[in-house]
Formats: C-alpha cells, structure tokens, sequence
C-alpha cells in the first residue's frame, strides 16, 4: 500500500510543480504534463515498470473526454457537419494512410506491415489537441471546427482499424508470439463476440448500438430524475461515473472502441435537463486522467532505444509529421479554409495520437509488427505527441501575428458615400449603436480594422469599410469634416483615447460619444475631450442589479427608484472624482489614498440614498408607490372636459 502512496505523490508533485510553470510561460499545460513525465521517468527514474499499467488507466480520461464532447453536440448539429466529417475527415485518413504506407514499403517493409504502420499514424491527438483549444479559447474559430471534424471522423475509424488489423497478421510471427497470444486469448475470455461468425458479430455490434442510443434517450432521464431527488450530489456524481464506464465496458465486450461509444452516448444526452450536470461531475475526472495520461506518454519514452537510434527516431518524427503537414495543407486549401485557420488546422493535427498506443499493442497481440519495429514506432508517437504544443507556440508567436500584420496593413476600401455618423469599431458595442441608427434614417460610415468582420457585415447587408480609423487620412476620406457625430468603439485603449484628442483637436465642431472600458479608461477619454462618454457594462450592470432586487422581493416601483437614486448619487460625485483622479494624474500617481477615500465616501453616500430618498417624497411603504387603478387617466381627462 506504501507502495501506491509514493507513485501517486511522486505524480501529482510534478504535476503540481511543472505545469503551473509551464503555464506562466506560455507552453500550455500539456507541454507541462509531458515534461513532468519525462523528469520523473527517464531523466530520474523515480516511475518505471508501472508506468505502462498506469497509461492504460489513465487511457479512460480520453473516453470521458468524448463523453463531454458529445454532450455538447446536439443529433441536429452532428448532422449539420457531415460534410466536413465525411469529407474532410475521410480524405485525411485515406490520404495519410496511402502516403505513410507508401514511404513505408520503399523503405523495406512488406506490404501488410507498412499498410498498419500507414493506419496508425493517420491518426491524431484528439486528447492534446481538444485540450489546447480550449486552453487557448480557439475552439470557435473555422480552423479549430474543421480539426475537430477529423479528430471525430478519426476516432470513428479506429473501430474498423480495430477489425481490419489482425487480417494483417505475419505468419513468420505467430510462433514468436505464442506468449502474447496466450494473453489475447485470456482477453478474448472477457469478450461477448469471440468466436461469433462475421454475420453474428455484426448483429451483436447493431443491437449494442441501438441498445445503446435507446436506453440513453428513454432510461436515463428517470434514472437521473430518481438519484437527483434523493439530493445527494455524490450519488450524482457515482450516477454519471457508472454511466461512463459502464458504457465504455459494453463497448470494449462488443469489440468496439470504449471512445466511441462513450460520445454517441454524449450525443444522445445533449438534449437532456440532466446535461450541465453531468458536465460539472465529469469534468474533474476527465482533467485529472488526461494530465495522468500525458504524464505517463512522457515517461513512457525509452531512452536506451531512442539513444542507440537518436536520428533515426528524429527523423522518422519529423518525417511523419511533416508528410501529415503538407497532407493537412493540402486539404484546407481544397476545403477552401484560408488565413490563419488554414495553419492552424494543419499544425494542429500534424502529431500522431494516444490511439496510436492503442493500436500497437493491438498489432503486436495479432501478430502484425514485430515488437521491436512497435517500440520504436511508439517513440515516434510519443516524440510527435510531445513535440506538438510547440507547433501551438509557433502558431501563436511566428505565424498568426504575420496574419493580423497583414489584415492591418492592407489597404484600405475606397468610402463610396458619406455619412452623418461614423462608426469607429464594429464589435459588439458598435453595431448596436449602429443598428439603432440606421433603424431611423441614419446615413452611418461604419469602419473597422479587421477584414474578416468587415466581411461578416457586408454578408448580412451591412454597409462597412476595412480600413484603421486612428489613421487621419482615412477619417478625411470618411468625410469626417462634414458628420455630426463620430461614435468611438474601438478594442485598443490607448488608440481610443488618441482618436478622441485628434477630432476634438482637428475638429472641434464634431461631438464624439466613446465607448469606455472602465473608469480610469472612463476619465482619459473625458481629458481627452470626448463628449458623451459610456462605460460598456454599466447599463446591463444597472439592469441586472435592478432585476436582482425584483426577485429578491423588491416591489418593482421600489427597485426602478433605487436605481435612479444611484445612478443620481454616481453622477453627481463623478466630477468630483475626475478632478481628483486628474490631481493624482498630475502627481504621477493614478489613484491614490486621496481618491479612494472619495470613492468610499460616494459608496456610503450611494447606500444611504438608496435606502432612503425618495424622488417625490412618498411613502417608503410598497404601498406608496402602487400604480393608479386601470382607466384612471381616461377618468380624469373626463372630468377636464
């Protein structure tokens, strides 16, 4: 038992040590989990033999992992990307495949053997790739989309992969491997379908299918409904494991992969009340089995091999990923997916993946890879899983700056017809401002930095021109000596503000309404000269607070004064608070202990309005502000007459 205790904490310290520092950096946490494997496995040798046992456990935080995935693809969604899943992914695997079993049989293997060694390195990181788009907020972008389509279609793969590779199987290596054929049969022992005829097996795997999407849709909503009214959130919690493993269990009995039918079942339940639930069970888990696995992935490298065959093993990685590469270029430009999404889908899948593992030792249980040509081959997996965050790195650092460089630089659109107001920025902010505008006859020139929203606009009819609005040239060609009003709704801070104080220098005559991040952000744009100046959170933040107190009981008449009341107080102390902060402005210092008092002086100011003052003086009682009886205006404009 000691034993367990120390191989434990000998994992969790270097993860606790390594990725946090890996993070700071900027490597992202799966690059940290690799190299913690890696200290603790081949550099110091403090895990060893177990290591293999371990990543086979560790193996069922990549079927969780798809569990989550699935949840949060609807039937209707799934559907949707067919195209993408089917073609796109098709054609990566079948591609890949013939390529790497290609150069495989030009280097002297024979046909069966580089046909499984092309099957296995089609295959991608669903594991570290899903991982990092999400560390990296990505996973919305049509690069990340169009990879996740292939990671989808390639887990699907591995099922007939499953059933096509011993078809492979050597004769020369059956007498070699009775051993390890003796523990497949002992495996084969806890199979449903061992020994099935073809017709029969194929039966065996429809019905888990079917049974599987039926139950999931018509059992699972009462057996969830039943353990949530006990109340007990660890019964959930044990309910949402027994689910997962035990769906993967009867995928492994019927001979299908345990991921796969873990996200059909995540497919089925996306539609349930019972979904965000499961999520935040799951979730914990799933990380937690990841790390293990990455951690077990590095220290699983064997560095007697990969020393006495250093080059080889290099060069065969960068090869294979290479090939995979331009395979995956190829495919985005034929799928017509441009700019930086076009990288970061090939960069993205270029590694080989956990499943690789799988099928290995898969390959070498039905004798179709030697087992020394299958330890190098998992160096190569290995290697490639773990040199891919730095292909992240060279996205994030070298290759999607060129292309935001390239979108700024570019030139801008000829204006074609002037207007009354021009827009600066077309985020969020702007095009409701925007929108409201040209709702009642408003003639706007709407400008925006980037291509790509500009483009997005004009698809929804739009009127907008690419081009930097901090640029005066371009605000002369906008027409800026002739509009009323310029709205000022640009990201960059500091390019706000100097926008503000260059049309108020140039041209005094037009207003300018900023859009202001926060309160500092609030007093520069005022110093600057803006002339209407409006915090982006404060009007939702109002009305939150006020439909906050309505639920809390509040009576609405009640609620709606109290907002005024601090919205009064906020104004009238906002002078104040100017000059002070423009006082610790001018002393070097932006808000000092001078200011903060202030500040905390209009807080108590604005509790004790709201607790209060009444604007007309009425009762503070609900009653006092019960609304007029129906038809009481109608009556008094009767008497009038």
């Amino acid at each position: 038992m000691t034993e367990y205790f120390l191989q434990a904490f000998i994992y969790l310290v270097a993860a606790v040590i390594t990725v946090p520092i890996a993070k700071r950096l900027g490597l992202g946490s799966v690059l940290g989990y690799l190299i913690a494997g890696v200290v603790i496995g081949p550099v110091t040798g403090l895990v060893g033999a177990e290591t293999n046992t371990i990543q086979h456990f560790a193996e069922f935080g990549v079927v969780m992992m798809l569990f989550l995935v699935g949840l949060e693809l609807e039937p209707k969604v799934l559907w949707e990307m067919r195209n993408r899943l089917i073609g796109l992914g098709g054609l990566q695997v079948s591609i890949t495949t013939v390529a790497i079993g290609a150069i495989a049989l030009a280097l002297g293997q024979v046909w069966s053997v580089s046909l499984a060694i092309g099957l296995i390195f089609a295959l991608s990181s669903t594991a570290i790739v899903l991982q990092t788009f999400s560390e990296k907020g990505v996973s919305k972008t049509e690069g990340a989309q169009n990879a996740f389509s292939v990671l989808l279609f390639q887990d699907i793969a591995v099922i007939p992969m499953l059933a096509f590779i011993p078809l492979l199987a050597l004769p020369e290596l059956v007498e070699a491997a009775q051993a390890l054929a003796q523990s497949a049969d002992h495996h084969e022992s806890m199979s449903l379908v061992a020994g099935l005829p073809g017709w029969a097996y194929a039966l065996v795997i429809i019905g888990a299918i079917i049974g599987l999407v039926v139950g999931g849709h018509f059992l699972t909503r009462p057996l969830l409904t039943f353990v949530a009214s006990s109340g007990l959130r660890e019964i959930f919690t044990a309910t949402a494991l027994m689910l997962v493993v035990g769906i993967a269990a009867l995928m492994s009995l019927v001979g299908l992969s345990p991921a796969l039918g873990t996200f059909l079942a995540g497919v089925v339940l996306a539609n349930s009340e019972f979904r965000h639930e499961l999520e935040s069970n799951i979730e914990p888990f799933k990380g937690l089995l990841l790390g293990l696995f990455f951690i077990t992935v590095g220290a699983g490298i064997n560095f007697g091999i990969l020393s006495d065959n250093l080059w080889a093993i290099l060069g065969l990685t960068l090869g294979v990923m290479a090939l995979k590469g331009v395979v995956l270029y190829f495919l985005a430009r034929l799928f017509k997916i441009s700019g930086s999404d076009r990288w970061l889908f090939t960069l993205s899948l270029a590694q080989a993946g956990e499943f690789g593992f799988v099928l290995l030792s898969f390959s070498v249980q039905n004798h179709v890879l030697p087992t020394e040509l299958a330890q190098t081959l998992s160096l190569v997996v290995a290697l490639s899983m773990l040199l891919t965050p730095a292909l992240f790195i060279l996205y994030d650092k070298v290759i999607l700056p060129r292309f935001e460089d390239r979108s700024n630089e570019g030139q801008p659109d000829e204006i074609e017809e002037m207007g009354t107001v021009i827009i600066a920025g077309m985020g969020r902010f702007g095009q409701i401002v925007n929108r409201m505008l040209v709702g009642i006859g408003v003639n706007t020139v709407v400008l925006d930095y980037q291509a790509g929203q500009v483009d997005n606009l004009r698809k929804i009819n739009t009127r907008a021109y690419f081009g930097d609005a901090t640029k005066p040239d371009l605000l002369h060609t906008a027409g800026i000596a002739e509009c009323e009003l310029l709205v000022v709704a640009i990201d960059n801070q500091d390019a706000a503000v100097e926008l503000v104080e260059y049309v108020k220098h140039t041209y005094p005559n037009v207003a300018v309404l900023a859009r202001a991040f926060d309160r500092g952000h609030g007093y520069r744009l005022r110093q600057a000269g803006a002339d209407v100046i409006q915090s982006e959170t404060y009007c939702s933040a109002l009305e939150i607070g006020t439909a906050a107190m309505r639920k809390l009981g509040c009576h609405p008449f009640v609620a709606e004064q109290q907002k005024n009341s601090f919205k009064r107080i906020d104004a009238e102390q906002s002078d104040i608070l100017y000059k002070a902060w423009l006082a610790d402005t001018e002393e070097g210092e932006r808000f000092d202990t001078h200011y903060r008092d202030l500040f905390m002086q209009l807080e108590e100011q604005i509790k004790t309005a709201m607790n209060t003052d009444r604007v007309d003086r009425h009762s503070l009682s609900d009653r006092g502000w019960t609304p007029p009886p129906k038809g009481y205006t109608d009556a008094l404009k009767d008497k009038e007459d």
